[in-house]
């Protein structure tokens, strides 16, 4: 029968409960851990879950059975037994979380053999008492052990495998060591115990009393489970810190790649340590064309055949490999195979052991920057060439000055010897001819340097186009492969132009023309009338053609090719200013200037010119040379010249007419014989002398005998604005009939055919 007497330590009930709770909120969370991780971690951490669980109830177990006291009888535990029943909840709790954990439709069936394992704990556990007493179950109070201990083994597995919070943990360890610690009391309330004599030597006795061996038990039972809570609690800080880490390092990744993918003109690619490319941001898909197609390619395919051919890709890479850095510019190719001149760097970049990774390409477009600095360079050299050919001109005026000077000595002395020799001898006269046509033909070429030095005073004229395209032929004599021919309308009209300037653009379109045939051809100059052209004012034309049969020029370069300094020759072949000098005389006429040009055909350039109202043309040629005609009245004349055998050519020539001469070699001795003389009619004087010069000269001798007649010479004019047109004036080199000419105007205060009275050579 039911032994009435027994009773239970309410302390050691106390302490089996906590333990129970303990336990199972130790075991729901080393679960939690279980669930977040993987591999030899996951196994780990559901050992330890199930040791928790399994141990922790066994714990409260053997607790509780200390708490049971049986007045005056002695109990003992068998060793097999007891160590059995710590086997078996730990297996089944193991076996039950591994189960669910990879098949939670299983959790009825896993928690229903949990409970009955560990319902098998708490019997087995029973059976291991040695006493002097029979055990007796209750049939009903056995079944609602086992349904108590089922309940809460599918409720623990379900906890296990859920998301819960620590509080949540910590409510259902409580409810479960309560479920557990009811599931051991209703069994030890179903268990009977009936009192037997005890046999001589059969009786076991413990040699700690129940109490303390129950609170050492438990003490260590709390401290196992508080290492395992601690460790859980430990990882799960660990854990999270790392996840912290993990979303920074995102974050920050995440940010860096919005970074690059969003610098669009810059090219940036990940290359692996051979070169191949790993990723790349959208600047890279811009520039470069590329899409998922690059990935794995090497990135020489960004390079020209020329820079691989050299080895230059693979190179960049061993200097950032070894300096760290490379940086360089040259021509890269798009996937169309276009090329843009690029800026490109390479950086190494290194793992933490100092090893290669990898190298980061950055590739920039620096194509207009480019073509900027080569604009600045052609704009420097057009300068330092304009720079050169203005100080060339400057030098070609001087020169010509002193030619001028030689020149006009050479000429007056040979008419004067012509006069003089003997006429019986025609060979004798036939080397005189020869001579002064030589030096009228030094006295032509002498005209277009300072045509081209802008030194001469140029004034628009009516001018017949032929006649002056056809007296520049010996001009326009080129290579052996270029042929020059000349297509003109009889009834072509004459037009208002500066004829001098006007040769000058036809020589410069001629040579253009020259230069774009390198392998010969064909330059037409032709002319034709034009009514109107819709830009012109409406009235007539003459446009002046020069075509060649070229190499032409596109439109870019057709767009800037009157544009100063703006030249397709090298270096030092052409200054750029030959189109924008013809554009700025068309201009300045009244007219302008077309350009027709197609690449492989050929370049035409029109001139357009007004035609002139009046039709008195000047000729351009030197006429026979006529007699000298004797002066109308001798004049007392005063010759000033620094140069000696101009002074005395002149001087010779005034006598020759019939003139009293005077002659002195600087504006201070010309002011000392003034002086010393009662009378001078005309002053003829240099222009460029050293201290005093013609001007200079014109004004002290306005100041000391007004009314005194000064005739201005000069081997060009470069007059200040003021004095151009106030004294007569004549031009080196000249001859006895234009010196004769320039005294008559000069004494009638007129100038005759404009304001300079130039001599002009016969063409040759």
């Amino acid at each position: 029968m039911h032994h009435h007497t027994t009773f239970h330590d309410p302390v050691l009930v106390a302490l089996s409960i906590l333990i129970a709770a303990l336990a199972s909120y130790t075991a729901l969370d080393l679960a939690t851990r279980m669930r977040a991780a993987s591999g030899r971690a996951r196994r780990s951490w559901l050992v330890a879950a199930a040791i928790a669980m399994g141990g922790g109830i066994w714990s409260m177990h053997f607790v509780g059975m200390l708490a049971f006291n049986l007045p005056g009888i002695e109990v003992s535990y068998d060793p097999f037994l007891t160590l059995l029943s710590l086997v078996i909840p730990i297996v089944v709790a193991a076996a039950a979380f591994a189960v669910v954990g990879r098949r939670p439709q299983a959790l009825l069936a896993s928690g229903f053999a949990m409970g009955l394992g560990i319902a098998g704990m708490h019997y087995t556990g029973m059976a291991a008492m040695r006493m002097a007493a029979l055990m007796a179950y209750d049939l009903l109070w056995v079944v609602l052990s086992i349904v108590i201990a089922i309940s809460a083994s599918v409720v623990a597995l379900w906890l296990a495998f859920r998301n819960t919070s620590a509080v949540q943990r910590l409510f259902a360890g409580l409810v479960m060591g309560l479920a557990i610690s009811g599931m051991h009391y209703a069994a030890m309330e179903g268990a009977m115990f009936l009192p037997m004599i005890p046999m001589a030597g059969q009786a076991g006795h413990l040699g700690v009393g129940q109490a303390p061996l129950g609170f050492l038990l438990a003490g260590i039972t709390i401290v196992i489970l508080s290492i395992g809570i601690a460790a859980a609690v430990y990882d799960r800080a660990s854990a999270e810190r790392a996840q912290r880490e993990a979303d920074a390092l995102r974050r920050s990744e995440e940010r860096f790649r919005l970074l690059v993918e969003g610098i669009a003109d810059h090219a940036i690619f990940m290359l692996d340590p051979d070169g191949r490319v790993g990723n790349w941001n959208l600047g890279a898909r811009r520039l470069m064309g590329y899409r998922d197609d690059i990935v794995g390619t090497s990135y020489t395919i960004f390079h020209t055949e020329e820079d691989c051919a050299t080895g230059a890709p693979a190179r960049a890479l061993v200097e950032a490999e070894r300096e760290g850095k490379s940086a360089i510019e040259g021509w890269r190719v798009r996937k169309d195979s276009s090329r843009f001149w690029a800026e490109a760097t390479i950086v190494a970049v290194r793992n933490e052991s100092g090893a290669i990774a990898g190298f980061a390409n950055i590739v920039r477009d620096v194509s207009e920057r480019r073509r900027a600095q080569e604009a600045l360079d052609r704009a420097r050299e057009a300068l330092m060439m304009s720079q050169k050919m203005e100080t060339i001109g400057q030098l070609t005026g001087g020169v010509a000055h002193d030619f001028n000077n030689l020149l006009a000595a050479v000429l007056g002395s040979l008419e004067l010897l012509k006069k003089r020799l003997p006429s019986g001898d025609p060979k004798i006269q036939r080397l005189v001819d020869n001579a002064m046509q030589g030096a009228q033909r030094g006295a032509s070429l002498t005209q277009r340097m300072l045509a081209f030095a802008r030194k001469q005073d140029l004034r628009p004229a009516v001018v017949d186009v032929r006649d002056l395209v056809h007296g520049m032929a010996s001009l326009l004599k080129f290579e052996a492969g270029i042929r020059v021919e000349t297509l003109f309308p009889m009834d072509l009209p004459k037009v208002k132009v500066d004829a001098n300037q006007l040769e000058l653009a036809v020589l410069n379109l001629a040579v253009n023309a020259r230069d774009a045939m390198p392998d010969g051809g064909l330059i037409t100059i032709a002319a034709r009338e034009e009514q109107d052209d819709g830009g012109l004012a409406t009235r007539g034309y003459v446009a002046l053609s020069v075509s060649d049969t070229g190499c032409g020029m596109d439109d870019d370069t057709l767009k800037h090719a009157q544009e100063p300094f703006f030249t397709t020759k090298g270096v030092g072949k052409g200054t750029g200013l030959g189109l924008s000098m013809v554009h700025g005389l068309a201009e300045q006429s009244g007219g302008r200037l077309v350009l027709k040009s197609r690449p492989g055909e050929g370049t035409t350039a029109d001139i357009w010119l007004p035609i002139a109202e009046e039709m008195a043309v000047p000729d351009l040629r030197a006429e026979a040379p006529a007699p000298v005609p004797r002066a109308s009245r001798q004049l007392a004349v005063l010759v000033v010249d620094d140069d000696l055998l101009v002074l005395e050519n002149t001087a010779v020539m005034l006598e020759d007419l019939g003139h009293t001469v005077l002659a002195a070699r600087s504006g201070e001795e010309a002011l000392d014989l003034l002086r010393r003389t009662r009378t001078i009619d005309l002053v003829v004087t240099d222009y460029a002398m050293p201290g005093m010069t013609g001007l200079q000269l014109a004004s002290a001798v306005a100041a000391e005998r007004p009314g005194t007649v000064i005739l201005l010479s000069s081997g060009y004019v470069d007059l200040p604005s003021d004095t151009r047109s106030s004294l007569p004036r004549l031009s080196k080199p000249f001859d006895q009939a234009a010196l004769a000419k320039a005294v008559e105007a000069a004494m009638r205060q007129e100038e005759p055919s404009g304001s300079i009275v130039a001599f002009r050579p016969k063409s040759a």
